[in-house]
């Protein structure tokens, strides 16, 4: 043994412990040409159903996306076993860049973004008429969310056999929001032509019916069917994570429909209120001449769309109903 070791020249621990990163490095990233092309239509703890031509396959995300989330509507690359066979799992390498992306925040104080849903065209806002009561805060909410997303918004009243959908309507009616009326066992043809060769997001808090209207629009979906609670008048959750399903071809072409869990608050941290005017091409036209950092909200003074109010070149109901969702902005959901 030699002096001053407490080993012999044979004890492992005598030699250079292996260093790591032993492989050189190389700036070569694979090609992934043998890649094909998937839709992301759920996500479930890590694993990500995607369907490849026509056939649902399980994938996970690839270590060098690194922290790039990947969400319901994205359009990916996948390599690996793309059989779609039980047991198998693929690897998803590469995600196309969005058309269009629906965020949310749990509050308006959050600084965290949540992608709801990517690549989506129309955003369906359910809302029942009765049981539960409407609530046009969290609508008013949600157009913000969509206008600010570019997506186009699509008001879905239900239950329409307990409540006359007028009331609601004369609030959205200014804006020119588009809108369809159902109730249980009525014909869908109405809504088919809204969802027609469209990617379509519905969103409504919990009991408004919006797994009823999934399940009717795409029989053999199987969405839970939740219940309204009878002393607090809300529904509890029932679907736990957002759903792309492919809307039966009639002969409107076909679409898609995305159905997420139910919300109770809808955050619009990302949202700038001075970009909403955006989306109202006849307002903002009228407010070339307001002074600097003008929000355009009530109380502003030398507002360009209260002097177009005065001299009537704009309707005073279209600006009040604008500066109301200017003000959900800014104003938290009340639960």
């Amino acid at each position: 043994m030699p002096r001053g070791t407490g080993y012999d020249e044979y004890d492992h621990e005598r030699f250079d412990r292996p260093r790591r990163r032993t492989r050189p490095r190389t700036k070569d990233r694979p090609s992934y040409d043998d890649a094909v092309d998937g839709v992301v239509v759920t996500v479930d703890r890590g694993r990500l159903t995607c369907l490849v031509e026509g056939r649902p396959v399980m994938a996970m995300k690839s270590r060098p996306l690194g922290r790039k989330g990947v969400v319901v509507g994205d359009h990916v690359r996948i390599v690996g076993d793309v059989s779609g066979a039980e047991g198998s799992l693929a690897r998803i390498v590469e995600v196309d860049e969005r058309r269009t992306v629906l965020r949310r925040t749990a509050d308006d104080d959050d600084p965290v973004e949540r992608v709801i849903v990517a690549n989506a065209d129309q955003l369906v806002v359910v809302a029942a008429l009765a049981d539960p009561e409407p609530r046009p805060r969290l609508i008013d909410r949600a157009l913000v969310a969509a206008y600010d997303a570019g997506l186009d918004p699509l008001l879905c009243m239900t239950k329409a056999d307990l409540a006359d959908p007028e009331t609601l309507l004369t609030i959205y009616r200014p804006l020119g929001v588009p809108h369809v009326v159902t109730q249980r066992g009525d014909d869908l043809a109405e809504v088919r032509a809204r969802l027609a060769g469209k990617v379509s997001v519905l969103i409504g808090h919990s009991g408004v019916g919006k797994s009823t209207l999934v399940n009717a629009l795409v029989p053999g979906s199987d969405r839970a069917i939740g219940h309204v609670n009878a002393v607090t008048g809300r529904g509890r959750h029932t679907s736990t994570s957002a759903l792309m399903l492919p809307l039966p071809r009639y002969d409107d072409g076909g679409g898609w429909i995305v159905d997420t869990p139910g919300i109770r608050s809808f955050g619009l941290a990302h949202v700038q209120p001075g970009q909403l005017i955006g989306a109202f091409p006849d307002l903002e036209e009228l407010t070339d001449e307001c002074p600097r950092g003008c929000t355009h909200g009530e109380g502003e003074p030398e507002c360009g769309l209260d002097d177009a109010i005065a001299d009537g070149r704009t309707d005073v109901d279209r600006v009040q109903s604008f500066r109301r969702l200017l003000a959900s902005r800014e104003r938290a959901e009340d639960d």
